[in-house]
């Protein structure tokens, strides 16, 4: 009678986050920042269709990295549950926290007891009315959560492209300064050679979540995603 071959459970969950990590690092990176205005989201993505950001609810946006299938099926499930909570209770019940405690536990069940992880990283934004307010998660693919102050980078060169925007980062910045140093950050130039050109905008993907939608556009909903002209004429 055979033996089952054994291997220890630290292996196995080392060698799940490291395929998980090495999927999302092949990844185009995705920036989330807070701003004065509100809070911009940046993706290199040159595909029209097939968006890395999205909208969840009122105030609250999406944005992931990794395997398209994954996280959109997380942006699925995300849009029902906000829904029906608020639906059921009051639309000031579906908040960031308790979207971003969702998909923790669904990714952690996921990393746990299938045999593939996913691999995708998230971010949750849900912009407040004052920028101290605002409220950005990070979730791994292991379901872990991080509460991220001022912005998030994921995917990518994430290491490389958060120093970018460290360095520059302020909370006077508007959804133009916003963008432009994402940008910046999503071009690095490599030490000893001259900066990188910037991302066209068909290359990008940008969305913001406007503070004051409700006084300047009349709704709840501050979500608005940014074409092409959207995109060269705010940073004209």
């Amino acid at each position: 009678m055979t033996q089952q071959f054994y291997v220890s459970p630290e292996q196995l969950m080392k060698d799940r986050a490291d395929f998980a990590r090495k999927g999302i690092a092949r990844g185009r990176s995705v920036v989330v920042i807070s701003c004065a205005d509100g809070i911009a989201l940046v993706a290199e993505n040159p595909s029209p269709s097939l968006h890395k950001i999205g909208e969840i609810y009122d105030k609250i946006a999406f944005a992931a990295v990794g395997k398209y299938n994954e996280f959109e099926s997380l942006r699925q499930a995300g849009v029902r549950y906000a829904d029906v909570r608020g639906y059921s209770y009051d639309r000031e019940d579906v908040t960031a926290r308790g979207l971003a405690s969702v998909y923790a536990q669904s990714l952690g069940a996921v990393f746990t007891a299938e045999q593939k992880p996913f691999e995708v990283e998230l971010a949750v934004a849900e912009v407040g009315s004052t920028q101290a307010e605002d409220h950005l998660y990070r979730l791994t693919f292991d379901g872990s959560i991080a509460d991220e102050h001022s912005f998030v980078v994921m995917g990518g060169q994430a290491e490389k492209v958060s120093s970018a925007i460290g360095a520059g980062w302020q909370a006077s910045l508007g959804f133009a300064d916003a963008v432009r140093l994402a940008l910046k950050g999503l071009t690095p130039a490599t030490e000893g050679e001259q900066p990188a050109a910037s991302l066209p905008p068909s290359a990008l993907e940008v969305a913001v979540l406007d503070r004051l939608s409700e006084s300047s556009r009349g709704t709840r909903r501050a979500f608005r995603r940014l074409n092409d002209a959207d995109i060269t004429a705010l940073l004209a």
